[in-house]
């Protein structure tokens, strides 16, 4: 009865072991693991299925809980060359030299041909000289020196937590925190108490003004711990941001600009201290500030985001471009654009003000309608009235007496009348801010005026006997 249920046990693991390898075979890790945890839970002696689970656990990148089973296996089979070459390569690349060397030379005495044995043992030797002097380097606060032989030794120990700490110190004095915070993202990965590390990160985040990924990190931190002294205040005001950094956004995609302006000023109350926070708001300030016409207030702002940020930075040399362009500053909007397309060759958007630049400034040596009346070139059609207006009244022919005097005035009062024929008429005044004249022949692919008072046209837009009529006395 015992020899048929031994068989019966044999069978059954026979059975789990072969379905593991069917499912191994096809990618299928997670139902190969279930029929190798049944195997071993039948049969805890047999060696050959802990080091198959091992396989499909490193496949996995489980490697916390290969080792184990690696560690079985040689336990059951001292002399098994593949699973000492494989924990010792697992230990090397968590920088355990010693043991790792010891597993090697364990391999190399059973199998003294064992090519993988030798070269991971001859590498030890090499690995150790680069972590002490790192180390050396390290503490002596040389951290530039200390990073070129972190890297090394990185590529070869992976899997050392106190090595990518070290150099995640190494890249944050530099000012590198995007790859500190991936060295840091590997600690979380390897030590059993992940919680400092992604309280880390979630600081390293918000310190670049990244409110969003800094939220993500320290929710990690309270998942594992929801009490945690240092991560839940620090939750809370990263958290404050975040909600502060969305109300931003949101008013700038909805076009919002004065509520953008107003979100950007609560940022910069809160965040006094994070220089990249303040960047990050006027990243998106400096266009609000732009398009609610404050153009001073949007070149400063683009101006620090290209100074301390990216200078490179597409949208905002393009932002601060348009300022310029506002201020009639063709020569410096070009320069923004031409560096943005030097820098983003598949921009379109700094194509095409590159060539609006070009254009106005060809055109600000012929007539410019917005100077003619005084006003800015984002001036509304009742600022535009107005000034035409005063300069109507101001210019009007019939208030000069002499015939030179008249002629002048009047030149001067056909360009005032025709500067607000193109500036309140939509149509006409979009094709003047693309580059165009719309009452030059010249500059037109269909049709032109040949008079800005053709057609009956009144430059007062009263009858006669209004407070602005008058008669023209050509001689």
């Amino acid at each position: 009865m015992i020899a048929y249920v031994t068989a019966d046990i044999q069978s059954e693991v026979e059975r789990h072991i072969e379905m593991g390898k069917k499912f191994l075979s096809q990618g299928q890790f997670a139902d190969a693991l279930t029929h190798y945890h049944a195997a071993i839970e039948l049969d805890p002696t047999n060696y050959m299925t802990y080091y198959r689970r091992a396989t499909v656990l490193l496949a996995t990148g489980k490697v916390k809980a290969a080792l184990p089973d690696l560690d079985r296996v040689v336990e059951l089979k001292q002399d098994f060359i593949a699973a000492l070459v494989q924990r010792g390569n697992i230990l090397l690349k968590q920088g355990k030299f010693d043991a790792s060397e010891t597993d090697f030379k364990k391999a190399l005495k059973s199998e003294p041909n064992n090519v993988e044995a030798q070269e991971q043992l001859n590498k030890i030797s090499l690995l150790r000289e680069y972590v002490s002097e790192a180390n050396d380097y390290f503490d002596s606060g040389d951290y530039n020196s200390a990073e070129v032989l972190l890297d090394k030794a990185l590529e070869h120990c992976l899997w050392d937590p106190d090595l990518h700490r070290k150099r995640a110190k190494c890249r944050q004095t530099r000012g590198d925190i995007q790859n500190a915070i991936s060295d840091i993202k590997a600690i979380a990965k390897l030590v059993p108490d992940s919680t400092g590390a992604y309280l880390e990160m979630s600081q390293m985040y918000y310190s670049v003004g990244d409110a969003e990924n800094s939220l993500l990190q320290i929710r990690e931190c309270l998942k594992l711990n929801p009490d945690h002294k240092e991560c839940f205040p620090f939750y809370k005001k990263v958290k404050k941001l975040a909600k502060l950094r969305e109300d931003l956004n949101s008013a700038a995609n909805k076009e919002d600009w004065l509520a953008c302006l107003e979100n950007g000023r609560k940022i910069l109350k809160f965040e006094k201290d994070i220089e990249n926070v303040q960047l990050d708001v006027f990243r998106v300030t400096c266009k609000c500030n732009l398009k609610s016409g404050h153009i001073a207030e949007a070149i400063q702002e683009c101006t620090e985001v290209l100074r301390y940020g990216d200078e490179n930075d597409e949208a905002v040399l393009c932002d601060r471009a348009e300022a310029y362009i506002e201020n009639e500053e063709f020569d410096k909007a070009i320069e923004d654009y031409q560096k943005a397309v030097n820098a983003h060759e598949g921009s379109h958007r700094a194509k095409e003000g590159l060539n609006l630049a070009q254009k106005l400034q060809k055109q600000a040596s012929k007539k410019d309608y917005y100077k003619i009346l005084g006003v800015r070139r984002n001036a509304n059609k009742r600022e535009i009235m107005k000034a035409y207006r005063k300069l109507a009244q101001k210019w009007h022919p019939d208030n000069f007496q002499s015939d030179e005097d008249k002629a002048k005035a009047q030149e001067k009062f056909l360009d005032i009348a025709a500067s607000k024929e193109v500036l309140t008429d939509p149509e006409k005044r979009q094709r003047f801010d693309q580059g165009e004249d719309p009452l030059d022949p010249e500059s037109q692919q269909r049709g032109f005026h040949q008079h800005p008072f053709g057609h009956g046209f009144n430059p007062f837009g009263g009858g006669d006997g209004g407070p602005f009529s008058f008669k023209f006395h050509f001689q």
